[in-house]
């Protein structure tokens, strides 16, 4: 009997191993790298704007081979309906002159765009002069446009080498806005005047607007503002809520397609509180000094922007649902930049293949009306972008499968170490647990400086969160196996090395796998947020349907990484059942 306690205990405790690194490794099986997002194809000769000199370093043979690089353009933005289209505008143009582009849309601030910019992690992506001057720089909100931008230039230049092309030509400002009605009601045309009725209105202000001094912070200081109360909601949703009466005044920006639909007055900024917001493309340093003839590229759109015309663009992409793809190629032939008949070539969101926008299994963009209503069911919509899905959750799988294998093989040895030295395991325990409190995204925003953007950093973060279950359930496991089974081993004189590899890990296998167990689903759901640092994932049509305030790309997101998280708990539930030992759960 003993001699049986001991051959099965030896062959629990070596499988247990094995089990539970397979069932790390699990979500990566099957596993392979997406396609490129479009070939690489010779430069082909670049068109300078007449309005501004081309801006890039001076030729030479060795920035001349520099730029024969295959490297594809990273073009990014920020998760609002705007950005996206410019961004789509600049890699449109860049793959029409030759220039292999990957698309990293939808990144989660201003912070974590220009953090990714800074360190080269992407090349170029839309901003405007004022959000450089305040949420950047800190610097005052003063000066005439050529001023700001003249200003900015500099200084971005001077710190960051990072660049600032010429302007696109309009100003996207903050446009304060309320209901028609409550402006009749309360007599409101300027910002004084909402002032003055300040405490009887709720307001619904994008996250960046209530943190940053040219947003609400400064209002409130330079027009004594008060509000009744401030909630915070994404661009996509504002019109909506102010519409429904559910907020009372919004920070709309001048171009939105929403302002000439809706019954919306746009409030006067009588102290000249907001700076110049001129949109131009910001290019990295790398990318200014190693791809001259792709900035001279972007330097085409130089002034061939109005504010009228990017209102309408945007109303076509936010209010009429057109696919920013489709859009943005219009744009673009409109422009006299590429032939009318020009068709580009298919996007990536977050370096996943698929289109920009919203369109059928063949291509075709599929009827969708205000606010991302569309023709047809939601179920005829999830089939159409089946392969889309499928290659999002390879990505998703990548993220959750790397991080949790990483996770088991450095806390189940740690808890196992631990439980040797008992006397400070809980303190050791406790502080791993802490990173469980910090916010997602907070977590993943920091790990931009030090790891870019992409991957890696998301892996990073997960592998951070994945932590603290599974080294809590090992130590715990370990530590508690049953009394009488370890005294029993230690009666035939077992070492205790012997007593833990052959009976306490056996015993804890089950414990062990529950914290895999939640791990694993907590990364699930964790990494779609990494979409907001470029990752990929079940996490872009999330964060895309969000900025274009679209309930069916968000669920096309949603409801697959749900179901994902079901399957994983399914499967490894089984495991959990699957490796508690035969010889040794009784008394």
């Amino acid at each position: 009997m003993n001699a049986r306690r001991r051959r099965v205990g030896f062959r629990g405790g070596w499988g247990v191993w094995a089990t539970i690194i397979i069932l790390g490794a699990i979500p990566l099986a099957g596993f392979g790298t997406p396609p490129p997002s479009a070939a690489s194809a010779a430069p082909g000769p670049a068109v300078t704007s007449s309005a501004h000199p081309v801006l890039g370093p001076e030729s030479s043979p060795t920035a001349a081979r520099r730029i024969q690089s295959t490297r594809p353009v990273v073009v990014a933005s920020k998760p609002f309906g705007e950005s996206y289209l410019l961004a789509e505008i600049f890699a449109q143009l860049l793959e029409a002159r030759g220039h292999a582009v990957e698309r990293r849309l939808g990144l989660g601030s201003t912070e974590v765009a220009f953090g990714a910019l800074r360190t080269g992690a992407v090349d170029v992506y839309p901003e405007y002069t004022g959000t450089g001057l305040l949420a950047i720089l800190g610097q005052e909100p003063s000066g005439t446009r050529g001023e700001v931008f003249r200003r900015v230039s500099r200084e971005f230049r001077e710190r960051w080498g990072v660049r600032w092309l010429p302007p696109l030509g309009f100003e996207n400002t903050y446009a304060v806005s309320v209901r028609r009605e409550t402006a009749e009601e309360l007599g409101l045309a300027t910002l004084t005047d909402l002032a003055r009725e300040g405490e009887r209105l709720i307001g619904g202000f994008s996250p960046d607007f209530l943190g940053r001094d040219d947003g609400l912070p400064g209002l409130e200081d330079a027009y004594g503002l008060q509000l009744r109360e401030s909630r915070s909601l994404l661009q996509a949703v504002k019109y909506e809520a102010l519409r429904g009466g559910r907020v009372d005044v919004i920070d709309a920006y001048s171009t939105d397609g929403f302002l000439a639909r809706a019954e919306v007055v746009v409030l006067e900024d009588d102290r000249r509180f907001f700076p110049p917001y001129e949109a131009a493309p910001l290019v990295s340093r790398r990318f200014f000094e190693e791809r001259p003839e792709a900035v001279a590229v972007l330097t085409e759109l130089a002034n061939l922007l109005d504010e009228a015309r990017m209102r309408e663009l945007n109303g076509r992409v936010e209010v009429e649902g057109e696919p920013i793809s489709s859009v943005a190629a219009s744009a673009l032939a409109a422009l006299g930049l590429v032939p009318s008949d020009h068709h580009p070539a298919d996007a990536t969101i977050g370096g996943m293949d698929g289109p920009v926008g919203v369109l059928d299994a063949a291509g075709r963009p599929v009827a969708v009306g205000p606010s991302g209503a569309r023709a047809g069911s939601l179920p005829a919509y999830l089939w159409d972008r089946r392969d889309q899905t499928l290659q999002e959750i390879r990505r998703h799988l990548l993220l959750v499968g790397i991080s949790l294998l990483a996770a088991i093989l450095v806390a189940v040895p740690a808890g196992l170490a631990l439980e040797r030295v008992r006397a400070g395991a809980e303190g050791v325990i406790r502080g791993v647990g802490v990173i469980q409190t910090l916010p997602s995204i907070a977590l993943l925003a920091f790990m931009i400086p030090l790891l870019g953007i992409g991957v890696v950093p998301a892996v990073v973060a997960l592998f951070l969160y994945s932590l603290f279950p599974i080294l809590r359930n090992t130590y715990s496991g370990v530590r508690d196996a049953d009394p009488r089974a370890v005294e029993a081993a230690e009666a035939l004189g077992m070492t205790p090395v012997q007593v833990l590899r052959e009976i306490r890990l056996p015993l804890a296998a089950p414990v062990i796998m529950a914290g895999v167990r939640t791990a694993a689903v907590i990364n699930v759901g964790t990494a779609t947020l990494a979409a907001f640092i470029g990752a990929g994932g079940l996490g872009d049509p999330i964060v895309s349907g969000l900025a274009l305030s679209d309930p069916w790309m968000i669920l096309a997101g949603a409801i697959p990484a749900a179901l994902l998280a079901v399957v994983v708990d399914v499967t490894l539930g089984m495991a959990e059942r699957g490796v508690a030992p035969r010889g040794l759960s009784g008394g």
